[in-house]
């Protein structure tokens, strides 16, 4: 029984263990399938994970694109500064803001960049959401990001950013309006040239149609054929110069001669005057308005600072120069009483009048090196008192300087009243002011010009050829110009208003002048038989019209070398008579010394136009006066005549060398009719009895001088005599034929 009770357990033992074993082979099975299902699920969440993710970060690429780099570092250095730096992210907010407003002006930059390929082809760099934020348009574009670029920096830093915008904004205008300044002065050059090709085109079609009429024998109409004037055009006057429709047609003023658009039978003599379009259009004048309230307010600083009280009552801005007009102010007398410290400092306005008193004149004029070093400038220059108003004037350059062209001042009021007077008007220039000034040579009766080397002189010559060939016809007006440079007037040759080609030998001079003085002596005569005073009331008194003669010399000094004397007594004689004959002088020079500017030269030619000299001996001698070594050069000049009391500072006009070709083409290929022959080189038998006369005394006064000095030179008879070499040395041949003396070989 033991043995039995022994052996149960041991067989029943072999089940029980074989149940475990079982149960773990079924666990392991369901453990790996259990992990398979785990990883299955895993892989799908991952597959759905990435799925998802790449949805995501492809729209948000689709979304912001590039601009996530910007976007992306902004974010970064916000996250590092909220855990590293907290405090410096809540003192530099503004840092901050500005940082934003860079990224939303990178992604707004990005936007305007479209790809060819890839994703983003659609959208922009900046994707979906920087089209937001820049615009579907490149100026709507620029114009955010330059509002998000000014407008932030501003709202951050309101005190610091507002001058600087201001500024900007001032000088963006300034540029603005020069640029479409520069844009109109190149339009109104452009039209200028198309207008004056066309007229050339036409007057060669015009030619060439009075060559084959001329071929065929047709009898053309001489104003048909004028070259550069249309047949049939009667309306287009320039507006600036009325016309008298009632005077008769010999009287027409010369401001409607100036236009070429009269009717083929307004005029019966023939000649047509060439017309203003020949000119180049005037420019744009303007002043920058804030600029001179600055000067003005430096002018009464710089004078304040050294105890003169003054206000700037009036600013006159002209082409080249402005004035700014100064009231003396008021400071208490000395030893005024007890009140006079306080009057003062209220500008003496309480003060009673015994205890203050007007600024001196005098103590403006000692601060003229003070002004001059405040402003920065050398060109300064004080007037007092400005004629006409109780001011003090100082003239400084303008900040935008600009051209006067001759066109402009031609197409002026004042102009126009000078050219129906029918004188011989003369446009000048522009004051200081911006007014036009223009002078009626018949009036004044001659003028001086002289000044330095590239002062301007010659343009102003040609600038007043130029307003007589616009205004007068060869019948009206006859020229002589005399030109020992050879280079100025000379470009004048074969216009039919010239009474000789122009003089350019110097010794040839005397002779002429002698010619002229004759055919003044003629012209006395014949109004002596009509009766009359002057040529205007000769020429509406007699059907023979008398024209004006107009002598003009462009450098006097070299007339006075060769033959000072006799060029000397001729320009007197025909300056002190020739103005009721209508003979007037122009005269200029570069050496305005007392020896070529003579004293009683001076004395009978009133009116002077002074330009830039090296220094106030040279500005006396022309003006009497002070001032033109001031001046800036470049047709900047001081004007005196006989309605001025004080010399006036006026910018001459400007005419160029095409201008004066254009004009002197055009009368050059017009055939008028013959105009009176003046001869003045051969002389009329007045002059011929004149010059005999002289030579006479001359004669008789050599032979005095061969009588105490038989050893005479020609040298020695032209100090004595005071005549030319050419005539010291007929004198010395008639007295060796004589027997008077002997020339040593």
């Amino acid at each position: 029984m033991a043995s039995s009770a022994k052996a149960a357990p041991s067989d029943a033992a072999p089940d029980a263990n074989d149940a475990p074993t079982l149960s773990r082979r079924s666990r392991r099975g369901w453990g790996i399938a259990a992990d398979g299902a785990a990883l299955l699920a895993l892989g799908l969440a991952a597959a759905a994970l990435y799925a998802f993710a790449r949805s995501l970060l492809e729209s948000a690429w689709l979304g912001l694109g590039w601009g996530w780099i910007p976007a992306g570092l902004l974010l970064a250095a916000v996250v590092l500064l909220l855990r590293y730096r907290a405090r410096l992210l809540a003192g530099r907010w503004r840092l901050l803001a500005l940082a934003s407003a860079a990224g939303v002006l990178a992604v707004g930059a990005l936007s305007t960049i479209e790809p060819a390929y890839g994703r983003l082809e659609d959208a922009s760099l900046s994707g979906e959401w920087g089209l937001y934020v820049g615009g579907q348009s490149l100026p709507l574009t620029a114009l955010k990001l330059a509002a998000v670029a000014a407008v932030v920096p501003l709202l951050l830093y309101p005190r610091s950013l507002a001058p600087y915008c201001w500024r900007g904004l001032v000088l963006a205008a300034v540029g603005m309006r020069a640029a479409l300044r520069f844009l109109k002065r190149g339009l109104l050059r452009m039209t200028a040239d198309v207008r004056q090709f066309a007229g050339l085109m036409r007057q060669r079609r015009q030619r060439r149609a009075a060559a084959r009429a001329n071929a065929a024998g047709l009898d053309a109409a001489p104003a048909a054929l004028a070259p550069g004037i249309p047949p049939a055009i009667s309306s287009a006057i320039p507006p600036a110069i009325p016309v008298e429709t009632a005077r008769p047609a010999e009287a027409v003023p010369a401001s409607a001669a100036m236009s070429n658009a009269a009717a083929p039978d307004a005029d019966d003599s023939g000649w047509r005057l060439p017309s203003i379009e020949l000119l180049a259009p005037p420019d744009t004048h303007s002043a920058p308005e804030a600029e001179l309230q600055q000067m003005s307010r430096l002018i009464e600083e710089t004078l304040s600072d050294h105890g003169v009280r003054v206000e700037v009552t009036g600013i006159k801005a002209g082409p080249r120069i402005v004035q700014f007009g100064l009231a003396p102010g008021w400071v208490a007398r000395r030893g005024g009483g007890k009140n006079s410290n306080n009057s003062s400092d209220n500008g003496g306005e309480e003060a009673p009048a015994g205890e203050r008193s007007r600024v001196k004149v005098q103590s403006i004029l000692t601060r003229e090196k003070d002004l001059a070093l405040a402003l920065r400038t050398p060109y300064l220059r004080i007037e007092a008192p400005v004629p006409g108003e109780a001011l003090v004037g100082i003239e400084l350059p303008t900040p935008s300087p600009s051209k006067v062209h001759l066109r402009e001042v031609m197409q002026s009021p004042e102009f126009a009243k000078l050219a129906q007077k029918g004188g011989l008007p003369i446009a000048m220039g522009q004051d200081t002011g911006g007014a036009a000034v223009s002078l009626d040579l018949a009036a004044l009766p001659h003028i001086l010009i002289a000044g330095a080397t590239g002062a301007g002189k010659s343009v102003q010559i040609n600038s007043i050829v130029a307003s007589f060939l616009l205004t007068k016809t060869p019948e009206e007006l006859r020229l002589l110009m005399v030109d020992p440079k050879r280079v100025e007037l000379t470009p004048f040759n074969g216009i039919p208003h010239l009474v000789a080609p122009v003089l350019t030998d110097a010794e040839m001079v005397p002779e002429a002048l002698k010619g002229l003085i004759g055919e003044m002596n003629r012209r006395y005569k014949l109004m002596e038989e009509t009766g009359a005073r002057n040529i205007e009331i000769f020429n509406e008194k007699s059907p023979e019209k008398m024209p004006f003669l107009v002598l003009i010399v462009d450098e006097l000094a070299d007339l006075m070398m060769v033959a000072g004397f006799e060029v000397e007594q001729s320009l007197v004689r025909l300056a002190q008579w020739g103005r009721a004959t209508g003979i007037h002088l122009v005269l200029a020079t570069q050496r305005p010394s007392v020896n070529v500017v003579t004293g009683l030269l001076k004395a009978n030619v009133p009116a002077r136009c002074a330009f830039a000299v090296a220094g106030q001996v040279d500005s006396r001698v022309i003006l009497d006066a002070v001032g033109a070594e001031k001046l800036m050069g470049k047709g900047d000049m001081l004007l005196l005549h006989k309605e001025s009391p004080k010399p006036r500072r006026v910018q001459g006009t400007l005419v160029y060398d095409e201008e004066v070709s254009q004009m002197v083409d055009f009368w050059k290929t017009q055939e008028g009719p013959p105009v009176p022959e003046i001869r003045l080189l051969d002389g009329t038998s007045e002059a011929e009895g004149a010059e005999a006369n002289v030579d006479v005394k001359l004669l008789e006064q050599a032979r005095d001088l061969a009588a105490r000095h038989p050893d005479l030179s020609p040298g020695f008879i032209e100090r004595r005599l005071k005549v030319g070499n050419r005539k010291a040395e007929e004198l010395l041949e008639i007295l060796e034929e004589e027997g008077l003396v002997s020339i040593k070989n």
